[in-house]
């Protein structure tokens, strides 16, 4: 398996636990009620409101969206995920959307309206996104960020008003708080303008650094969430919490109850229990599970100082990490390191960083992903578990920087035996024109890129895609006799495997080939008392 909790796990953002919230599971499994009415298990639905209430207080948020303001109609449930939450606030919105479309087109179908319906986000939002548009069945605008990975209120305005104007009807925008790639932020005060003057439901997905709410110095984050309609974070990212627990908050909890809730007879309650909750109605499931609980043994156990001191520590080590990736030459940081991620890569082509993070990961040393920001192939890094230290952050940057020399000397030699093979071509096709011309002046090729040589050779070449992994050739052109023609390597390449090309280059700038790796020799042994996977 892989160790999500090991100390050089880097992958993605923490997976939380904590002997708190393992208690909290325990009581949970023995326990072994569901609820989805409040008589179903009252304690249930009553402390997962009073969590929705302390966590709202806890990150001062507007107190329209908390459940206990008086007169008020805000409210908030604990979801599975915040997949679940983004597609029931979609559906709330969608349904919010085509009851008043049907008070302006009283005959129009349902089906009709519904394929007018646009929802948009930014090319960095959660993949759960578009799928809940899918799920949804409405179309969709992915629209592009800024040079800081943010989306911004004048482009969303843009999208929106060119759709109305072909007769289209926006009606929902989900801005993030923390994506995915980089941990930008969207403008979340311009997009809310943009939704208050046009009448849309705006959404804000925090599932990572909605977290860091809990913090003073975070608040800043807040700004424009008086036009926000609904909000969720997942405290299993950074508050200690195991999966699973997404917390949202709504403004107004009638529209979800509209959008989801569907009665029968054995849910009927008696007369005095009809103004309490009923959680089913304002999720997919019907079942569900006492989520609360472990929240509940977390918050108690660390406190609201203790919360804050985790993610500060995070954010701490993760400057760390950037002042030392900073002041390496070799290295550059991509994007702002707000919060607990940093995006670096090796300067030069992507190729080089794709090298390097597959020798990473290769040697179980430790565990890192892949980003692609504005064409940039990044490295992602992000302490993960909840003992994670500078000892442990020094320990991942050793290990960085020593795979990242040898990806540099290989890179090297690899371009010396390229220029020789060139050179070597330039030659042979230049004696042969000659040859066949008679004497006349040889004209070079204008290609005399890497795969351009292999396409002359007749070799047939490969790209990667320019996230994923490299892509993987046959056999590889591992050494070229200094005394070699280009001749003796096409009549040596079918019968020899030393001569076959192993991998073939991206671009007509940058390659792949020529054992970047070397013998097997040169490979880091993986020590299993060290690796990341079992």
């Amino acid at each position: 398996m892989t160790h999500w909790q090991h100390p050089h796990f880097h992958a993605y953002f923490p997976g939380g636990n904590s002997y708190p919230s393992m208690l909290g599971e325990l009581l949970t499994a023995g326990l072994g009620s569901i609820s989805f009415t409040w008589i179903a298990s009252p304690v249930m639905t009553e402390l997962e409101t009073v969590m929705i209430d302390w966590v709202g207080r806890m990150m001062d948020l507007p107190k329209e969206l908390l459940p206990y303001t008086e007169g008020g109609t805000g409210g908030g449930v604990i979801q599975g995920s915040s997949s679940e939450c983004t597609l029931v606030c979609m559906f709330a919105a969608r349904t919010k959307t085509i009851t008043a479309l049907k008070e302006t087109h009283p005959g129009e179908d349902d089906c009709i309206l519904l394929s007018k319906l646009v929802a948009y986000f930014s090319e960095e939002a959660h993949s759960s996104v578009e799928k809940a548009a899918n799920i949804s069945f409405v179309k969709r605008r992915i629209l592009p960020t800024d040079d800081k990975f943010s989306l911004r209120g004048e482009t969303l305005r843009e999208a929106v008003e060119k759709d109305i104007a072909s007769g289209m009807v926006p009606f929902f925008v989900c801005a993030t708080m923390g994506t995915t790639g980089s941990a930008a932020v969207d403008n979340i005060e311009e997009i809310g303008q943009v939704c208050a003057e046009k009448d849309l439901w705006l959404h804000v997905d925090g599932a990572y650094a909605g977290n860091a709410l809990i913090c003073p110095e975070y608040r800043y984050l807040l700004k424009g969430f008086q036009n926000v309609m609904s909000f969720n974070y997942n405290p299993i990212k950074w508050m200690h919490v195991g999966l699973d627990c997404s917390v949202m908050w709504v403004r107004n909890k009638y529209y979800l109850v509209d959008a989801l809730s569907i009665n029968r007879i054995y849910y009927m309650e008696d007369e005095q229990e009809k103004h309490l909750l009923d959680y089913r109605n304002w999720t997919v499931p019907l079942s569900r599970r006492f989520r609360s609980l472990k929240l509940w043994c977390v918050i108690r156990t660390y406190g609201v100082e203790g919360l804050q001191e985790y993610i500060r520590s995070h954010v701490a080590l993760a400057k760390m990490l950037e002042s030392w990736v900073r002041a390496d030459d070799r290295f550059e940081v991509v994007g702002t390191v707000e919060f607990g991620l940093v995006c670096f890569r090796l300067k030069g082509e992507n190729n080089l960083t794709e090298f390097l993070l597959q020798r990473i990961n290769q040697s179980g040393k430790a565990h890192m992903v892949p980003a692609s920001l504005k064409g940039k192939y990044v490295i992602r890094f992000t302490p993960a578990n909840w003992y994670y230290s500078e000892e442990f952050t020094k320990k991942t940057w050793d290990i960085i920087t020593d795979f990242a020399e040898v990806v540099l000397r290989k890179h090297r030699e690899a371009t010396q035996r390229f220029q020789k093979l060139l050179a070597k071509y330039k030659d042979h096709a230049r004696a042969r024109h000659e040859s066949a011309s008679g004497g006349d002046v040889f004209e070079e090729e204008e290609d005399h890129s890497w795969n351009g040589v292999l396409r002359k050779l007749g070799y047939r070449t490969k790209l990667s895609d320019s996230c994923g992994a490299p892509a993987r050739r046959q056999s590889s052109l591992e050494e070229v006799p200094e005394d070699s023609t280009l001749d003796d390597v096409q009549q040596n390449e079918a019968g020899s495997s030393s001569y076959r090309i192993k991998r073939a280059l991206r671009s007509e700038s940058s390659f792949r080939s020529l054992s970047l790796y070397g013998d097997e020799s040169t490979r880091p042994v993986k020590q299993p008392s060290e690796t990341l996977f079992s």
